[in-house]
């Protein structure tokens, strides 16, 4: 798998302030639109570790390749070439040079998605990509997904858990589709999260160090303004 970086310097992170932020958490509450608007205000790179999955996902969907099948899966995951560009305002993925950032999102690929993402061939590939992508963010980087502060990026500089209760985050997931069943929804969501929880490798999981923000009851507006306020702290003290 190509490790071809979109947007981000080769040097390594020399500024500063520069700070890598992990931000994890279960689907709905508030990661990605939280992540976009904190790395822009901040002036950081972004990366949505979840969209990759998702183009592997699509791609072995698209190759004929038995997503039931996690030996079909590991033969196949170095095939693809996935790019994400990391700038907070307009991420991009491209699978072999095709955009993906639209197929990436259909119920279809996101039925399978856990189930590839748990081949510990898949999450080794990615999980390098990933690691490669933040280290070359020059200025820092906002990495947000379900395993960054635990395995992906031990490391990191500031770790935060997102949490909500499962009928928020359904409400929310609902509101994303139109026509939705809000039940089905959170139904889907709660299947996911034991998906996710529960797998072998790199499992959903709150790192020890990491803050945890329950966004339940918060507006967009105000988790964005908690965590650009712990990710300011953070580079003050650097």
């Amino acid at each position: 798998m190509s490790t071809t970086v979109e947007t981000v310097s080769a040097a390594a992170r020399t500024a500063p302030a520069a700070v890598i932020v992990a931000i994890d958490g279960p689907s709905g509450t508030g990661k990605s639109s939280t992540s976009k608007a904190v790395a822009a205000q901040l002036g950081l790179s972004y990366l949505d570790t979840g969209a990759q999955y998702r183009a592997i996902t699509w791609w072995m969907l698209n190759n004929g390749i038995d997503v039931g099948n996690p030996a079909e899966i590991a033969m196949a995951a170095a095939k693809p070439v996935i790019v994400s560009g990391t700038d907070p305002s307009a991420p991009t993925i491209t699978v072999d040079g095709e955009d993906a950032s639209g197929p990436i999102r259909t119920q279809e690929v996101t039925s399978k998605v856990s189930a590839v993402s748990a081949v510990p061939e898949v999450r080794t590939l990615i999980t390098e990509l990933q690691r490669s992508i933040a280290t070359e963010a020059e200025r820092g980087i906002v990495v947000e997904g379900r395993d960054i502060g635990t395995t992906v990026l031990p490391d990191a500089d500031i770790k935060i858990f997102l949490t909500a209760s499962p009928e928020a985050r359904a409400a929310r997931r609902s509101g994303e589709v139109k026509g939705s069943d809000l039940a089905a929804t959170k139904e889907a969501l709660i299947k996911r999260d034991a998906a996710d929880s529960g797998r072998k490798t790199s499992p959903l999981a709150k790192a020890g160090d990491a803050v945890e923000v329950d966004t339940t009851d918060l507006t967009l507006a105000q988790v964005i303004e908690c965590v650009v306020t712990l990710v300011g702290e953070k580079q003050a003290a650097k």
